[in-house]
């Protein structure tokens, strides 16, 4: 097992595991992205299940309406359930390569899970230490990705605040 961490001069953390970027951390603007998520659980101090620490940090809290692409269009081929963690991408360069994924938590109230081809209005919960505040605006539409594959697609109808 090689770890190795590194720090460049435009203030970008970079983490690898064997050779493979596994995460990034931009330190000037605190936000980051796990590229690896399997590694990343196993392998570094830190996770990305600040959602389930005794002391949860603030987070906005949005409903949305979430519509999971179906398996035959490219989307999952199994159901989402509450607590599920895609990549929250708003906005693209212009190569069409996403700038940032955010961290944030599907859940679904009182629904069990959501099958690939349906929708459903969901709440999603985004931590408040990534600069996600410029995004959240009622009507805007983001994508979910796993990975390199867009998996679905939310709009925002409400947003709660964290000191709401």
């Amino acid at each position: 097992m090689k770890i190795r961490k590194e720090i460049k001069d435009n203030n970008e953390f970079y983490l690898w595991f064997n050779g493979k970027l596994i995460y990034k951390k931009w330190l000037n603007e605190g936000y980051s992205k796990v590229f690896d998520k399997g590694a990343w659980g196993k392998y570094t101090s830190y996770s990305i299940t600040d959602f389930d620490l005794d002391e949860t940090p603030p987070f906005f809290e949005v409903t949305a309406i979430l519509n999971l692409t179906s398996t035959e269009d490219g989307g999952r081929t199994k159901p989402i359930s509450s607590g599920y963690r895609p990549d929250h991408v708003f906005e693209f360069e212009k190569s069409g390569i996403y700038k940032y994924a955010y961290i944030g938590d599907v859940q679904l109230g009182s629904k069990h899970q959501l099958n690939p081809g349906e929708s459903a209005e969901v709440k999603v919960r985004f931590l408040t230490h990534q600069p996600i505040e410029k995004q959240l605006i009622i009507g805007k539409e983001w994508f979910l990705y796993e990975g390199p594959i867009k998996i679905g697609f939310a709009k925002i109808s409400n947003i709660k605040l964290p000191s709401e």
